[in-house]
Protein backbone atom coordinates (compact mmCIF):
# COMPACT_ATOMS: atom_id res chain seq x y z
CA UNK A 1 0.00 0.00 0.00
CA UNK A 2 2.84 2.39 0.89
CA UNK A 3 4.55 1.78 -2.49
CA UNK A 4 1.26 2.42 -4.26
CA UNK A 5 0.83 5.80 -2.52
CA UNK A 6 4.43 6.79 -3.32
CA UNK A 7 3.96 5.77 -6.97
CA UNK A 8 0.80 7.90 -7.24
CA UNK A 9 2.55 10.86 -5.59
CA UNK A 10 5.54 10.66 -7.93
CA UNK A 11 3.25 10.49 -10.93
CA UNK A 12 1.30 13.48 -9.67
CA UNK A 13 4.29 15.72 -9.02
CA UNK A 14 6.11 14.78 -12.18
CA UNK A 15 3.14 15.87 -14.28
CA UNK A 16 3.92 19.07 -16.15
CA UNK A 17 0.24 20.03 -16.41
CA UNK A 18 -0.99 22.64 -13.95
CA UNK A 19 -4.37 21.95 -12.37
CA UNK A 20 -7.06 24.53 -11.73
CA UNK A 21 -6.36 24.27 -7.98
CA UNK A 22 -2.67 25.05 -8.46
CA UNK A 23 -3.40 27.81 -10.94
CA UNK A 24 -5.90 29.48 -8.60
CA UNK A 25 -3.12 29.71 -6.01
CA UNK A 26 -0.80 31.15 -8.67
CA UNK A 27 -3.45 33.80 -9.35
CA UNK A 28 -3.78 34.56 -5.63
CA UNK A 29 -0.01 34.99 -5.41
CA UNK A 30 -0.22 37.34 -8.39
CA UNK A 31 -2.78 39.43 -6.45
CA UNK A 32 -0.32 39.79 -3.58
CA UNK A 33 -2.32 37.61 -1.18
CA UNK A 34 -0.30 36.79 1.93
CA UNK A 35 -2.88 34.93 4.04
CA UNK A 36 -5.81 32.65 3.34
CA UNK A 37 -8.13 31.73 6.20
CA UNK A 38 -10.26 28.62 6.17
CA UNK A 39 -10.97 24.93 6.70
CA UNK A 40 -10.28 22.08 4.26
CA UNK A 41 -13.08 19.82 3.07
CA UNK A 42 -13.16 16.71 0.93
CA UNK A 43 -14.04 18.77 -2.12
CA UNK A 44 -11.25 21.38 -1.87
CA UNK A 45 -8.29 19.31 -0.66
CA UNK A 46 -6.33 20.04 -3.85
CA UNK A 47 -6.70 23.79 -3.36
CA UNK A 48 -5.54 23.54 0.26
CA UNK A 49 -2.65 21.32 -0.82
CA UNK A 50 -1.64 23.88 -3.43
CA UNK A 51 -1.79 26.65 -0.81
CA UNK A 52 0.51 24.60 1.41
CA UNK A 53 3.02 24.44 -1.45
CA UNK A 54 2.96 28.22 -1.95
CA UNK A 55 6.11 30.06 -0.91
CA UNK A 56 4.33 33.39 -0.36
CA UNK A 57 0.87 32.52 1.03
CA UNK A 58 0.31 31.33 4.59
CA UNK A 59 -2.79 29.24 5.15
CA UNK A 60 -4.39 29.84 8.55
CA UNK A 61 -6.45 26.85 9.67
CA UNK A 62 -9.42 27.89 11.82
CA UNK A 63 -12.13 26.10 13.81
CA UNK A 64 -15.18 27.63 12.15
CA UNK A 65 -15.57 29.02 8.63
CA UNK A 66 -17.40 31.98 10.16
CA UNK A 67 -14.14 32.87 11.90
CA UNK A 68 -12.28 32.58 8.59
CA UNK A 69 -14.68 35.06 7.01
CA UNK A 70 -14.26 37.50 9.93
CA UNK A 71 -10.48 37.21 9.64
CA UNK A 72 -10.63 38.02 5.93
CA UNK A 73 -13.11 40.81 6.69
CA UNK A 74 -10.89 42.56 9.23
CA UNK A 75 -7.74 41.99 7.19
CA UNK A 76 -9.41 43.77 4.30
CA UNK A 77 -10.65 46.50 6.63
CA UNK A 78 -7.21 47.53 7.87
CA UNK A 79 -5.14 46.91 4.71
CA UNK A 80 -7.52 47.91 1.91
CA UNK A 81 -6.52 44.68 0.14
CA UNK A 82 -9.08 41.91 -0.17
CA UNK A 83 -8.90 39.36 2.61
CA UNK A 84 -9.38 35.79 1.39
CA UNK A 85 -11.33 33.00 3.08
CA UNK A 86 -12.09 29.50 1.84
CA UNK A 87 -14.38 26.65 2.75
CA UNK A 88 -15.73 23.47 1.32
CA UNK A 89 -19.13 23.14 -0.33
CA UNK A 90 -22.52 23.08 1.43
CA UNK A 91 -22.19 23.72 5.18
CA UNK A 92 -18.64 25.07 4.91
CA UNK A 93 -19.62 27.64 2.32
CA UNK A 94 -22.77 28.58 4.21
CA UNK A 95 -20.65 29.29 7.29
CA UNK A 96 -18.63 31.78 5.22
CA UNK A 97 -21.76 33.80 4.56
CA UNK A 98 -21.83 35.90 7.73
CA UNK A 99 -18.39 37.46 7.45
CA UNK A 100 -18.93 37.87 3.71
CA UNK A 101 -22.14 39.77 4.42
CA UNK A 102 -20.40 41.83 7.11
CA UNK A 103 -17.73 42.88 4.61
CA UNK A 104 -20.41 43.74 2.06
CA UNK A 105 -22.40 45.96 4.42
CA UNK A 106 -19.28 47.50 5.99
CA UNK A 107 -17.75 48.21 2.54
CA UNK A 108 -14.68 46.03 3.08
CA UNK A 109 -12.80 44.16 0.30
CA UNK A 110 -13.08 40.37 0.67
CA UNK A 111 -12.96 37.37 -1.65
CA UNK A 112 -14.67 34.19 -0.45
CA UNK A 113 -13.87 30.96 -2.26
CA UNK A 114 -15.65 27.68 -1.75
CA UNK A 115 -15.91 24.28 -3.32
CA UNK A 116 -19.07 23.14 -5.06
CA UNK A 117 -20.30 19.77 -6.27
CA UNK A 118 -18.71 18.63 -9.51
CA UNK A 119 -20.06 19.71 -12.86
CA UNK A 120 -20.69 16.03 -13.45
CA UNK A 121 -23.52 16.02 -10.88
CA UNK A 122 -24.60 19.65 -10.42
CA UNK A 123 -27.55 19.18 -12.78
CA UNK A 124 -29.38 16.76 -10.48
CA UNK A 125 -30.38 16.26 -6.86
CA UNK A 126 -27.16 15.22 -5.19
CA UNK A 127 -25.31 14.97 -1.87
CA UNK A 128 -24.44 18.31 -0.18
CA UNK A 129 -25.63 20.42 -3.10
CA UNK A 130 -27.25 23.77 -2.40
CA UNK A 131 -27.47 26.76 -4.71
CA UNK A 132 -24.55 28.72 -3.28
CA UNK A 133 -24.67 31.41 -5.95
CA UNK A 134 -28.21 32.33 -4.96
CA UNK A 135 -27.10 32.55 -1.33
CA UNK A 136 -24.03 34.71 -1.94
CA UNK A 137 -25.39 37.09 -4.60
CA UNK A 138 -27.44 39.24 -2.15
CA UNK A 139 -24.39 39.81 0.09
CA UNK A 140 -21.67 40.33 -2.52
CA UNK A 141 -20.80 42.77 -5.26
CA UNK A 142 -20.24 39.83 -7.61
CA UNK A 143 -20.69 36.08 -7.26
CA UNK A 144 -19.85 33.48 -9.88
CA UNK A 145 -18.91 29.85 -10.36
CA UNK A 146 -16.04 28.64 -12.49
CA UNK A 147 -17.20 26.38 -15.34
CA UNK A 148 -14.12 25.93 -17.51
CA UNK A 149 -10.38 25.89 -16.67
CA UNK A 150 -9.62 28.67 -19.15
CA UNK A 151 -11.73 31.17 -17.17
CA UNK A 152 -9.73 31.01 -13.94
CA UNK A 153 -7.33 33.93 -14.41
CA UNK A 154 -10.04 36.32 -15.62
CA UNK A 155 -12.47 35.36 -12.85
CA UNK A 156 -9.93 35.69 -10.04
CA UNK A 157 -8.76 39.07 -11.37
CA UNK A 158 -12.36 40.27 -11.73
CA UNK A 159 -13.21 39.23 -8.15
CA UNK A 160 -10.28 41.18 -6.69
CA UNK A 161 -10.83 44.20 -8.93
CA UNK A 162 -14.49 44.47 -7.97
CA UNK A 163 -13.87 43.78 -4.27
CA UNK A 164 -11.14 46.42 -3.96
CA UNK A 165 -12.63 49.20 -6.08
CA UNK A 166 -14.82 51.91 -4.57
CA UNK A 167 -17.26 51.15 -3.07
CA UNK A 168 -15.36 48.10 -1.72
CA UNK A 169 -17.17 44.94 -0.75
CA UNK A 170 -17.16 41.16 -0.94
CA UNK A 171 -17.05 38.79 -3.91
CA UNK A 172 -17.61 35.05 -4.11
CA UNK A 173 -16.10 32.37 -6.33
CA UNK A 174 -17.29 28.76 -6.44
CA UNK A 175 -15.02 25.99 -7.73
CA UNK A 176 -16.66 22.67 -8.70
CA UNK A 177 -14.86 19.63 -7.30
CA UNK A 178 -14.06 18.01 -10.64
CA UNK A 179 -12.94 21.33 -12.17
CA UNK A 180 -10.36 21.68 -9.39
CA UNK A 181 -8.58 18.59 -10.74
CA UNK A 182 -8.64 19.61 -14.41
CA UNK A 183 -5.61 20.96 -16.23
CA UNK A 184 -5.55 24.59 -17.32
CA UNK A 185 -4.47 25.51 -20.87
CA UNK A 186 -0.65 25.54 -21.02
CA UNK A 187 -0.51 29.16 -22.20
CA UNK A 188 -2.89 30.52 -19.52
CA UNK A 189 -1.33 33.20 -17.31
CA UNK A 190 -2.60 35.27 -14.36
CA UNK A 191 -3.85 38.72 -15.26
CA UNK A 192 -1.82 41.41 -13.57
CA UNK A 193 -3.66 44.05 -11.52
CA UNK A 194 -4.08 47.38 -13.30
CA UNK A 195 -3.44 50.72 -11.64
CA UNK A 196 -6.62 52.60 -10.77
CA UNK A 197 -6.24 56.37 -10.54
CA UNK A 198 -8.49 58.52 -8.37
CA UNK A 199 -10.67 60.97 -10.24
CA UNK A 200 -10.40 64.71 -9.74
CA UNK A 201 -13.49 66.57 -8.56
CA UNK A 202 -15.66 68.46 -11.02
CA UNK A 203 -14.78 72.21 -10.91
CA UNK A 204 -18.44 73.12 -11.39
CA UNK A 205 -19.50 70.96 -8.44
CA UNK A 206 -16.74 72.45 -6.30
CA UNK A 207 -17.96 75.93 -7.23
CA UNK A 208 -21.57 75.02 -6.38
CA UNK A 209 -20.52 73.49 -3.06
CA UNK A 210 -18.41 76.55 -2.19
CA UNK A 211 -21.44 78.79 -2.79
CA UNK A 212 -23.64 76.65 -0.53
CA UNK A 213 -20.92 76.61 2.12
CA UNK A 214 -20.41 80.39 1.96
CA UNK A 215 -24.17 80.94 2.34
CA UNK A 216 -24.36 78.75 5.45
CA UNK A 217 -24.11 80.09 8.99
CA UNK A 218 -23.43 76.94 11.02
CA UNK A 219 -21.90 74.12 8.96
CA UNK A 220 -20.77 70.86 10.50
CA UNK A 221 -18.70 68.01 9.03
CA UNK A 222 -19.68 64.36 9.41
CA UNK A 223 -16.80 62.03 8.53
CA UNK A 224 -17.70 58.41 7.84
CA UNK A 225 -16.05 55.14 7.02
CA UNK A 226 -15.32 56.20 3.45
CA UNK A 227 -13.01 58.94 4.75
CA UNK A 228 -11.11 56.32 6.75
CA UNK A 229 -10.96 53.92 3.80
CA UNK A 230 -9.53 56.63 1.59
CA UNK A 231 -6.85 57.87 4.00
CA UNK A 232 -8.36 61.34 4.12
CA UNK A 233 -7.29 62.35 7.62
CA UNK A 234 -4.71 64.95 6.62
CA UNK A 235 -7.01 66.61 4.09
CA UNK A 236 -9.89 66.58 6.58
CA UNK A 237 -7.77 68.29 9.22
CA UNK A 238 -6.60 70.93 6.71
CA UNK A 239 -10.17 71.58 5.61
CA UNK A 240 -11.55 71.86 9.14
CA UNK A 241 -8.74 74.10 10.35
CA UNK A 242 -8.81 76.42 7.37
CA UNK A 243 -12.58 76.95 7.43
CA UNK A 244 -13.04 76.64 11.22
CA UNK A 245 -15.71 73.92 10.93
CA UNK A 246 -16.32 71.33 13.69
CA UNK A 247 -16.10 67.62 12.86
CA UNK A 248 -18.00 64.60 14.15
CA UNK A 249 -17.37 61.03 13.03
CA UNK A 250 -19.51 57.93 12.70
CA UNK A 251 -18.71 54.80 14.70
CA UNK A 252 -16.82 53.36 11.72
CA UNK A 253 -15.16 56.67 10.97
CA UNK A 254 -13.60 56.87 14.44
CA UNK A 255 -10.07 58.20 14.30
CA UNK A 256 -10.24 59.75 10.84
CA UNK A 257 -10.42 63.07 12.70
CA UNK A 258 -8.39 63.09 15.95
CA UNK A 259 -10.54 63.25 19.08
CA UNK A 260 -7.97 65.53 20.73
CA UNK A 261 -8.28 68.18 18.01
CA UNK A 262 -9.95 71.43 19.07
CA UNK A 263 -12.52 71.08 16.27
CA UNK A 264 -13.54 67.54 17.20
CA UNK A 265 -17.07 66.92 18.49
CA UNK A 266 -16.65 63.17 19.01
CA UNK A 267 -18.68 60.29 17.62
CA UNK A 268 -22.33 60.26 16.59
CA UNK A 269 -24.54 57.17 16.40
CA UNK A 270 -25.48 56.36 19.99
CA UNK A 271 -29.04 55.16 20.57
CA UNK A 272 -30.00 58.38 22.41
CA UNK A 273 -29.47 62.08 21.74
CA UNK A 274 -25.84 62.33 22.81
CA UNK A 275 -23.73 65.41 23.48
CA UNK A 276 -22.47 65.52 19.88
CA UNK A 277 -26.03 65.60 18.52
CA UNK A 278 -26.44 69.14 19.82
CA UNK A 279 -23.81 70.20 17.30
CA UNK A 280 -26.03 68.85 14.54
CA UNK A 281 -29.17 70.42 16.02
CA UNK A 282 -27.78 73.91 15.52
CA UNK A 283 -26.26 73.24 12.08
CA UNK A 284 -27.84 74.46 8.86
CA UNK A 285 -25.41 72.62 6.56
CA UNK A 286 -24.05 69.06 6.78
CA UNK A 287 -20.81 68.36 4.94
CA UNK A 288 -20.83 64.55 4.81
CA UNK A 289 -17.41 63.17 3.96
CA UNK A 290 -17.25 59.49 3.10
CA UNK A 291 -20.53 58.84 4.88
CA UNK A 292 -22.30 55.56 4.06
CA UNK A 293 -25.98 55.50 4.98
CA UNK A 294 -25.62 51.95 6.34
CA UNK A 295 -23.55 53.38 9.19
CA UNK A 296 -26.64 54.94 10.79
CA UNK A 297 -29.95 56.55 9.87
CA UNK A 298 -29.57 60.17 8.65
CA UNK A 299 -32.84 60.98 10.41
CA UNK A 300 -30.77 61.04 13.60
CA UNK A 301 -28.88 64.15 12.42
CA UNK A 302 -31.49 65.70 10.13
CA UNK A 303 -34.82 64.89 11.80
CA UNK A 304 -36.79 67.63 10.05
CA UNK A 305 -35.14 67.07 6.66
CA UNK A 306 -34.46 70.82 6.51
CA UNK A 307 -30.66 70.96 6.43
CA UNK A 308 -28.66 71.43 3.27
CA UNK A 309 -26.19 68.65 2.52
CA UNK A 310 -22.88 68.53 0.65
CA UNK A 311 -22.03 64.90 -0.10
CA UNK A 312 -18.32 64.19 -0.68
CA UNK A 313 -17.54 60.60 -1.62
CA UNK A 314 -16.25 58.33 -4.37
CA UNK A 315 -19.81 57.45 -5.35
CA UNK A 316 -23.24 59.09 -5.41
CA UNK A 317 -25.31 59.31 -2.25
CA UNK A 318 -28.12 56.92 -1.40
CA UNK A 319 -31.59 58.48 -1.72
CA UNK A 320 -33.47 59.23 1.51
CA UNK A 321 -36.03 61.81 2.63
CA UNK A 322 -33.64 62.87 5.41
CA UNK A 323 -30.61 62.88 3.12
CA UNK A 324 -31.52 65.11 0.19
CA UNK A 325 -28.20 66.19 -1.30
CA UNK A 326 -27.83 69.84 -2.27
CA UNK A 327 -24.47 69.28 -3.97
CA UNK A 328 -22.76 65.95 -4.61
CA UNK A 329 -19.03 65.67 -5.28
CA UNK A 330 -17.98 62.23 -6.51
CA UNK A 331 -14.20 62.07 -6.63
CA UNK A 332 -11.09 61.42 -4.61
CA UNK A 333 -12.09 62.67 -1.15
CA UNK A 334 -8.81 64.41 -0.27
CA UNK A 335 -8.68 66.24 -3.60
CA UNK A 336 -12.29 67.37 -3.17
CA UNK A 337 -11.67 68.72 0.35
CA UNK A 338 -8.53 70.57 -0.70
CA UNK A 339 -10.25 72.11 -3.74
CA UNK A 340 -13.33 73.09 -1.75
CA UNK A 341 -11.14 74.55 0.99
CA UNK A 342 -9.48 76.83 -1.55
CA UNK A 343 -12.79 78.14 -2.92
CA UNK A 344 -14.82 78.61 0.27
CA UNK A 345 -14.43 81.34 2.86
CA UNK A 346 -13.57 80.58 6.51
CA UNK A 347 -16.35 80.65 9.07
CA UNK A 348 -16.28 82.46 12.38
CA UNK A 349 -16.50 79.11 14.17
CA UNK A 350 -18.04 78.37 17.53
CA UNK A 351 -15.17 77.36 19.76
CA UNK A 352 -17.20 77.82 22.92
CA UNK A 353 -19.88 75.37 21.79
CA UNK A 354 -17.30 72.87 20.55
CA UNK A 355 -15.42 73.09 23.83
CA UNK A 356 -18.61 72.54 25.82
CA UNK A 357 -19.28 69.25 24.03
CA UNK A 358 -15.65 68.18 24.37
CA UNK A 359 -15.68 68.98 28.07
CA UNK A 360 -18.79 66.90 28.70
CA UNK A 361 -17.22 63.84 27.08
CA UNK A 362 -13.91 64.40 28.83
CA UNK A 363 -15.55 64.89 32.20
CA UNK A 364 -17.52 61.65 31.83
CA UNK A 365 -14.37 59.73 30.94
CA UNK A 366 -12.26 61.33 33.69
CA UNK A 367 -14.93 60.74 36.32
CA UNK A 368 -15.08 57.10 35.29
CA UNK A 369 -11.31 56.75 35.37
CA UNK A 370 -11.33 57.61 39.09
CA UNK A 371 -14.14 55.22 39.98
CA UNK A 372 -12.73 52.28 41.95
CA UNK A 373 -16.01 50.43 42.43
CA UNK A 374 -16.32 46.75 41.53
CA UNK A 375 -17.64 45.30 39.25
CA UNK A 376 -15.96 47.92 37.14
CA UNK A 377 -17.86 50.77 35.52
CA UNK A 378 -17.76 50.83 31.68
CA UNK A 379 -16.22 54.31 31.76
CA UNK A 380 -13.29 53.01 33.82
CA UNK A 381 -12.72 50.13 31.40
CA UNK A 382 -12.70 52.51 28.43
CA UNK A 383 -10.25 54.81 30.21
CA UNK A 384 -7.88 51.98 31.09
CA UNK A 385 -7.93 50.59 27.55
CA UNK A 386 -6.96 54.02 26.24
CA UNK A 387 -4.10 54.27 28.74
CA UNK A 388 -2.85 50.79 27.85
CA UNK A 389 -2.77 51.30 24.07
CA UNK A 390 -0.65 53.62 21.97
CA UNK A 391 -2.10 55.93 19.33
CA UNK A 392 -1.42 53.43 16.52
CA UNK A 393 -2.36 50.30 18.44
CA UNK A 394 -5.64 48.68 17.43
CA UNK A 395 -8.71 47.68 19.41
CA UNK A 396 -11.50 45.66 17.82
CA UNK A 397 -14.79 46.37 19.58
CA UNK A 398 -17.37 43.62 19.35
CA UNK A 399 -21.08 44.22 19.05
CA UNK A 400 -22.97 44.61 22.33
CA UNK A 401 -23.32 47.07 25.16
CA UNK A 402 -19.55 47.57 25.19
CA UNK A 403 -19.72 48.92 21.62
CA UNK A 404 -21.88 51.82 22.77
CA UNK A 405 -19.45 52.73 25.54
CA UNK A 406 -16.32 52.39 23.43
CA UNK A 407 -17.79 54.22 20.42
CA UNK A 408 -18.95 57.13 22.59
CA UNK A 409 -15.98 57.55 24.89
CA UNK A 410 -12.82 55.90 23.53
CA UNK A 411 -10.54 58.71 22.28
CA UNK A 412 -9.23 57.73 18.85
CA UNK A 413 -6.53 59.57 16.94
CA UNK A 414 -5.84 57.55 13.79
CA UNK A 415 -8.23 55.83 11.35
CA UNK A 416 -8.76 52.08 11.66
CA UNK A 417 -7.40 51.91 15.19
CA UNK A 418 -10.83 51.39 16.78
CA UNK A 419 -12.68 48.86 14.63
CA UNK A 420 -16.44 48.61 14.96
CA UNK A 421 -18.89 46.71 12.74
CA UNK A 422 -21.82 49.04 12.14
CA UNK A 423 -23.15 48.12 8.72
CA UNK A 424 -24.30 44.67 9.79
CA UNK A 425 -23.26 45.08 13.47
CA UNK A 426 -22.10 41.49 13.57
CA UNK A 427 -21.47 39.81 16.91
CA UNK A 428 -18.29 37.77 17.62
CA UNK A 429 -16.09 39.22 14.86
CA UNK A 430 -13.52 40.77 17.21
CA UNK A 431 -11.59 37.72 18.44
CA UNK A 432 -10.97 36.11 15.03
CA UNK A 433 -10.59 39.58 13.52
CA UNK A 434 -7.83 40.41 15.99
CA UNK A 435 -5.84 37.45 14.68
CA UNK A 436 -5.81 38.75 11.11
CA UNK A 437 -5.24 42.36 12.18
CA UNK A 438 -2.16 41.26 14.13
CA UNK A 439 -0.92 39.42 11.03
CA UNK A 440 -1.39 42.61 9.02
CA UNK A 441 0.34 44.77 11.67
CA UNK A 442 2.68 42.55 13.70
CA UNK A 443 4.42 45.55 15.29
CA UNK A 444 1.25 47.03 16.78
CA UNK A 445 -0.51 45.90 19.93
CA UNK A 446 -3.90 44.37 19.13
CA UNK A 447 -6.74 44.06 21.63
CA UNK A 448 -10.11 42.38 21.12
CA UNK A 449 -12.75 43.90 23.40
CA UNK A 450 -15.59 41.36 23.56
CA UNK A 451 -18.67 40.62 25.56
CA UNK A 452 -18.94 37.22 27.21
CA UNK A 453 -21.75 36.29 24.81
CA UNK A 454 -19.48 36.88 21.80
CA UNK A 455 -16.63 35.04 23.50
CA UNK A 456 -18.80 31.95 23.85
CA UNK A 457 -19.60 32.02 20.13
CA UNK A 458 -16.11 31.78 18.63
CA UNK A 459 -13.79 31.37 21.63
CA UNK A 460 -12.31 28.24 20.07
CA UNK A 461 -10.15 30.47 17.87
CA UNK A 462 -7.92 30.97 20.90
CA UNK A 463 -6.37 27.68 19.82
CA UNK A 464 -5.74 29.14 16.36
CA UNK A 465 -3.93 32.16 17.81
CA UNK A 466 -1.84 29.95 20.13
CA UNK A 467 -0.98 27.39 17.42
CA UNK A 468 -0.03 30.07 14.90
CA UNK A 469 1.77 32.10 17.60
CA UNK A 470 -0.17 35.30 17.00
CA UNK A 471 0.05 37.33 20.24
CA UNK A 472 -3.22 39.13 20.89
CA UNK A 473 -5.11 40.12 24.04
CA UNK A 474 -8.80 39.42 24.55
CA UNK A 475 -10.57 41.55 27.16
CA UNK A 476 -13.93 40.05 28.13
CA UNK A 477 -16.52 42.47 29.52
CA UNK A 478 -18.32 39.92 31.69
CA UNK A 479 -21.94 40.44 32.77
CA UNK A 480 -23.33 36.94 32.00
CA UNK A 481 -25.99 38.36 29.70
CA UNK A 482 -26.61 39.70 26.23
CA UNK A 483 -26.11 43.16 27.68
CA UNK A 484 -27.20 45.33 24.77
CA UNK A 485 -30.49 43.48 24.38
CA UNK A 486 -31.09 43.64 28.12
CA UNK A 487 -30.44 47.40 27.96
CA UNK A 488 -32.89 47.82 25.08
CA UNK A 489 -35.58 45.71 26.78
CA UNK A 490 -35.26 47.64 30.01
CA UNK A 491 -35.52 50.93 28.11
CA UNK A 492 -38.52 50.05 25.97
CA UNK A 493 -40.35 47.39 27.98
CA UNK A 494 -39.33 48.22 31.54
CA UNK A 495 -38.21 44.61 32.01
CA UNK A 496 -36.05 41.96 30.37
CA UNK A 497 -36.18 38.24 29.73
CA UNK A 498 -34.25 35.44 28.01
CA UNK A 499 -30.95 37.33 28.05
CA UNK A 500 -29.08 35.88 31.03
CA UNK A 501 -26.73 32.88 30.95
CA UNK A 502 -23.80 31.25 32.78
CA UNK A 503 -20.13 31.34 31.82
CA UNK A 504 -17.29 28.89 32.20
CA UNK A 505 -14.20 29.85 34.17
CA UNK A 506 -12.57 31.87 31.40
CA UNK A 507 -9.14 31.65 33.05
CA UNK A 508 -9.22 27.86 32.91
CA UNK A 509 -10.81 28.04 29.47
CA UNK A 510 -7.92 30.14 28.16
CA UNK A 511 -5.31 27.97 29.82
CA UNK A 512 -6.84 24.82 28.32
CA UNK A 513 -5.90 26.19 24.88
CA UNK A 514 -2.39 27.12 25.98
CA UNK A 515 -3.20 30.81 26.38
CA UNK A 516 -2.75 32.88 29.53
CA UNK A 517 -5.79 33.69 31.64
CA UNK A 518 -6.40 36.52 34.10
CA UNK A 519 -9.40 37.45 36.26
CA UNK A 520 -9.80 41.05 37.40
CA UNK A 521 -10.89 41.19 41.07
CA UNK A 522 -10.59 44.93 41.76
CA UNK A 523 -10.60 48.05 39.61
CA UNK A 524 -6.94 48.91 40.14
CA UNK A 525 -5.87 45.55 38.69
CA UNK A 526 -7.20 46.19 35.19
CA UNK A 527 -4.67 48.68 33.81
CA UNK A 528 -1.50 46.87 34.95
CA UNK A 529 -2.92 43.56 33.74
CA UNK A 530 -3.72 45.06 30.35
CA UNK A 531 -0.27 46.62 30.02
CA UNK A 532 1.52 43.44 31.02
CA UNK A 533 -0.52 41.23 28.69
CA UNK A 534 -0.08 43.60 25.75
CA UNK A 535 3.70 43.60 26.23
CA UNK A 536 3.80 39.80 26.44
CA UNK A 537 4.57 37.70 23.39
CA UNK A 538 1.61 35.44 24.09
CA UNK A 539 -2.13 35.04 23.70
CA UNK A 540 -3.86 36.38 26.81
CA UNK A 541 -7.47 36.43 27.99
CA UNK A 542 -8.55 38.93 30.65
CA UNK A 543 -11.95 38.53 32.27
CA UNK A 544 -13.28 41.80 33.65
CA UNK A 545 -16.65 41.90 35.47
CA UNK A 546 -18.54 45.00 34.29
CA UNK A 547 -21.24 47.03 36.03
CA UNK A 548 -23.85 47.60 33.34
CA UNK A 549 -26.21 49.35 35.73
CA UNK A 550 -24.54 52.39 34.13
CA UNK A 551 -26.43 51.68 30.90
CA UNK A 552 -29.78 52.95 32.09
CA UNK A 553 -28.12 55.79 34.02
CA UNK A 554 -26.47 57.19 30.89
CA UNK A 555 -29.60 56.92 28.72
CA UNK A 556 -31.64 58.59 31.47
CA UNK A 557 -29.04 61.34 31.76
CA UNK A 558 -28.89 61.95 28.02
CA UNK A 559 -32.68 61.82 27.78
CA UNK A 560 -32.90 64.69 30.26
CA UNK A 561 -30.48 66.92 28.36
CA UNK A 562 -31.98 70.01 26.76
CA UNK A 563 -30.80 72.55 24.24
CA UNK A 564 -29.46 74.59 27.14
CA UNK A 565 -26.53 72.18 27.19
Amino acid sequence: MKDNIETIAKKRFSNDEMTVATFVVKCLENEGVKYVFGIPGEENIRLVDALDASSSIRFILVHHEQSASFMADMYGRVTGKAGVCIGTLGPGAINLLLGTADAFTDSVPLVAISAQVGLNRAYKETHQFVDLLSMFKPVTKWAAEMKIPGSVSAMVRKAFKIAQSERPGSCYLGIPQDLEEMAVPPDLQPLFPSQVYDSAPSPSQIARAAKVLDDSKSPIILAGHGAARNASQDALIRFSEKLHIPVATTFMGKGVFPDNHQNSLGTVGFMHHDYVNFGFDSADLLICVGYDMQEFDPKRINPNADKKIIHVSHYPAEVDTHYTVTVGIQSDISMALDDLGKRASPKEGSKAENQKIQNLLQEELELGSKDNSFPIKPQRIVSDIRLALGDLDIVLVDTGALKMWMARLYPTYKPNTCLVSNGLSTMAFALPGAISVKLAYPNRKVLAAVGDGAMMMLGSELETAVREHIPIVILIWEDMAYGLIKWKMDLELGRHSSVDFHNPDFVKYAESFGAKGFKIRQADDLLPTLKSALEDDAVSVITCPVDYSENIKITDKLGNLTDTL
